[in-house]
């Protein structure tokens, strides 16, 4: 078990990975969200921010899209696997003593749009003591759902944005380095990858903070590319719209 003991190392870093498969629609609403809040915490904290884009087996023209921010690493791979691209997204983050424990780890989706202060708020909750965040998910809906009005509805009627939620998202997960490595990182999971994420991690004695001050916006596609994602917890609700 780790350590509760405090004071932690503030953060001095941050690290955002972003797997896509194929995003070529989304990808550059995702980068320029995160572009902005990367220029927002890095002008308002004393912090650096690397951002990471895994290029899984895209076939599209996702790469292209990447290489038109300036502020982002792409790496490519050849996995079909989130939990595997998520990894190897993390894997290039320093791992020595104090810059491990100062570096705060956050992941996001391609098809996802962050707030402009997604990053302070990450950051806040580290300087609180939080050593792993899960923040909740709004869903945007337009163009996606016309057929099924009802929709919306019943996600709304399920979905908890509030202190202590139960809901787990990939597109708006963060962890402290140290706590991260310790249990392993993400498993090389098609699916539920976050979820197990989080689970070592309690069972290793590190709370993760529910929090819902941070939301992002996803995509309301009923086709994602994770087969039990967020498209996949939609399709659930079509039977109760």
């Amino acid at each position: 078990m780790i350590s509760d003991a405090f004071p932690r190392t503030p953060v001095s870093h941050i690290v955002v990975v972003v797997p896509a498969h194929n995003e070529q629609d989304l990808l550059d609403a995702c980068l320029t969200a995160l572009s902005r809040a990367e220029r927002r915490a890095v002008a308002v904290a004393a912090v650096t921010v690397s951002t990471v884009v895994v290029l899984d087996a895209c076939t599209d023209d996702s790469a292209h899209i990447a290489a038109r921010h300036p502020s982002v690493s792409a790496i490519e791979v050849a996995h079909r696997n989130v939990g595997a691209a998520r990894a190897a997204g993390f894997a290039s983050s320093p791992r020595d003593g104090s810059r491990l424990d100062a570096t705060w780890l956050v992941t996001t989706d391609a098809d996802t749009r962050v707030g402009e202060d997604w990053l302070l708020g990450h950051l806040r909750h580290a300087a609180e003591g939080a050593r792993a965040v899960a923040g909740t998910v709004a869903v945007d809906f337009e163009g996606h759902v016309e057929e099924n009005l009802g929709l919306r509805s019943s996600y709304d009627a399920h979905y908890r944005h509030e202190i202590g939620h139960p809901h787990v998202h990939g597109a708006n997960l963060g962890v402290r380095a140290t706590e991260y490595f310790a249990v392993g990182g993400f498993a090389p999971l098609t699916t539920g990858e976050d979820h197990d994420l989080v689970r070592r991690l309690e069972l290793g004695g590190i709370e993760c903070r529910r929090v819902c001050d941070i939301p992002v916006t996803t995509s309301g596609r009923l086709s994602g590319r994770a087969p039990d994602g967020m498209a996949g917890f939609l399709r659930s609700l079509e039977a109760t719209a």
